[in-house]
Parts: C-alpha cells; sequence; structure tokens
C-alpha cells in the first residue's frame, strides 16, 4: 500500500489542511488519490470556509469518494473518538477501520490517511491512532504549529512514533509566514536537528489553494519514488 498517515502534534494543529493539501497536490499530478480518516467527531460544531474533515477530504482526493466513504464512522460531540462512541453506546472496531482503510488503498495509487487528534488519541479504549498507524504501516507525515511549543510537542510526538517502529517521513509546520519570525526559523532548525528530521513548511491557504499549497511539499520523496 502506497501512502502516507497525516498526524500532528495535537488537535487543531493543522492534519486535514496538510492532508487536504497532499491530496490535492498528488490529484493534479494525475494520480488517483484515496483519502481515508477513521472517525470524524465533532459533526454538531457550525463551519465556515472549511467544512467538516471527511468533506474536505473527499473534495480534495480524486478516487471519486463520498464524505461518508472518506469516514465510516462520525459522531456528533466534538471529543476523543473512544469517548464519542461510548457516548453513542457503541464501541468502535479497529479491525473494521484498518480494513475499510485498505479497501480504499485499492481502487487507487495512493491513499492518504489522516488520524485524530495526536497519536496516543484512543480509537477504542484499548487501540491508540498510534496502534492504528502501526497496521497501516504508512509512513508518518506530523502536521506542528511553527510557534512557540512547537519543539516539544513536535519532539514529543516523533519518540513516540519512532518507539514503535513508525516511519517518520516529514514534519509540516503549518501556517507557515510569507516572511517568518527568527523564532520561527529557529524552531524550524531546532526540530530538524534535534529530531532528525525534514521540516517543510504549508502557508496559509484555503480550500480551493490547497493544490498550490502541497506543491511545494516533497511529495515524492516522501511517497518513496525520489524527487
Amino acid at each position: 500500500m502506497r501512502g502516507l498517515l497525516v498526524t500532528g502534534t495535537d488537535t487543531g494543529a493543522g492534519k486535514t489542511v496538510v492532508a487536504g493539501a497532499i491530496c490535492a497536490a498528488l490529484a493534479a499530478r494525475g494520480l488517483r488519490v484515496a483519502a481515508f480518516k477513521p472517525v470524524v467527531t465533532g459533526l454538531e460544531e457550525s463551519v465556515d470556509e472549511w467544512p467538516h474533515d471527511h468533506e474536505l477530504l473527499a473534495a480534495t482526493a480524486s478516487a471519486g469518494q463520498s464524505p461518508e466513504e472518506v469516514a465510516p464512522r462520525r459522531f456528533g460531540p466534538p471529543v476523543s473518538p473512544h469517548y464519542a462512541a461510548e457516548l453513542a453506546g457503541e464501541r468502535l472496531d479497529p479491525a473494521a477501520l484498518a480494513a475499510a482503510a485498505r479497501q480504499a488503498a485499492r481502487s487507487a495509487d495512493a491513499l492518504v490517511c489522516e488520524g485524530v487528534g495526536g497519536l496516543l488519541v484512543p480509537i477504542a479504549p484499548d487501540f491508540l491512532v498510534r496502534d492504528f498507524a502501526a497496521e497501516l504501516g504508512l509512513p508518518l507525515v506530523v502536521a506542528a504549529r511553527p510557534a512557540l511549543g512547537t519543539i516539544n510537542h513536535t519532539l514529543l510526538t516523533l519518540e513516540a512514533a519512532r518507539a514503535c517502529g513508525l516511519e517518520v517521513a516529514g514534519v509540516v509546520m503549518t501556517p507557515w509566514p510569507e516572511r517568518p519570525a527568527g523564532m520561527l526559523v529557529s524552531n524550524r532548525e531546532t526540530v530538524e536537528r534535534l529530531g532528525g528530521v525534514e521540516v517543510a513548511t504549508l502557508p496559509a491557504t484555503t480550500p480551493s489553494g490547497l493544490a498550490r499549497a502541497g506543491s511545494q511539499l516533497p511529495l515524492e520523496r516522501w511517497l518513496g519514488g525520489g524527487d
């Protein structure tokens, strides 16, 4: 299975923007791209310019998926997946979710999977996002904020990934300003040096600008096809 799994240093770190930019950029290159997100929560919250995660991913991928096919499990409350399922009187089945991701990948050149929150967020009480990533075996792309606090959050995420043998393809700091302050440049350089990882940047964008923004990312190298 060829693809990437986008995780983040925290909720709201830009995972969906990064995943959407990767989908849109690969689709613009003529690839058939499938998107997948095992669980979406927070559907009861209103949206403005940016649609809900599974809707954005369905719109940017090119495999003809519906939003419901992108995210097979969906819940209203903006809470952790395991708790959202508990509130609904359910328990999420990790094996079924992994099978759905593999099914989505079968008819595509590449799969872009977005996690839920950070790597240590539980999908089920005894099954973390990190476990889901290990089940799929895809290289990770870590979405991170560029500002104060990102060094600690990003390095902790890298350690959590590597502790269970996950491959980290790269980090994306977003939104990256056109003229970054010295602290932001230092944050990027420090994460690269201490984390031993390539740190790319993604500018502030809009849903219609995702392909252009994503074209700046080293996608072929992350997917194992050179650059």
